[in-house]
């Protein structure tokens, strides 16, 4: 028996119930790495608004940047298919490896309408250094806001 889940997409039965325990127990925003990212960004004295709709696009970035234009995704190596940490589940795999698959194609599709409305996308894996990462992002929105104010 399966359960029906929004869009028509049926959801096959947990393996478990430690797998079941372990899925609702996934947060869709506000996830530790989205917090650590955050954080450095804070206290490289950047401001910035957190789970946004980004206009011209039917996503909500994690981190948006509004006068740069920037928007920033946090994607979980699980979810987001990374090349270095993936894991593909035994499990009900073909289930998984389409939603893991879909998941590629539509970021890649995000950050595609967002370049042709005007938005830099930035992703950062959760496995990387935060630091390292929050340095990366404030180089790119500190250059985009500097080149505005040429204009």
């Amino acid at each position: 028996m399966t359960e029906r889940r929004k869009r028509g997409t049926e959801t096959p039965r947990s393996s478990s119930e430690a797998a079941t325990k372990r899925m609702k127990a996934v947060r869709s925003r506000d996830t530790a790495p989205e917090k650590a990212l955050r954080s450095a960004l804070h206290r490289l004295g950047l401001r910035f608004r957190v789970n946004q709709p980004v206009v011209g696009v039917r996503r909500k970035a994690d981190v948006v940047f509004r006068k740069a234009r920037v928007a920033v995704f946090i994607d979980g190596c699980f979810w987001h298919g990374c090349p270095l940490h993936a894991s593909w589940p035994k499990a009900n795999a073909e289930f998984w490896r389409t939603k893991i698959e879909a998941n590629r194609t539509r970021d890649v599709k995000t950050d595609r309408d967002l370049i042709a409305a005007g938005w830099t996308p930035i992703r950062v894996w959760e496995h990387e250094c935060v630091e390292a990462a929050a340095t990366r992002v404030g180089a790119i929105v500190r250059a985009i806001e500097s080149s505005s104010y040429m204009r």
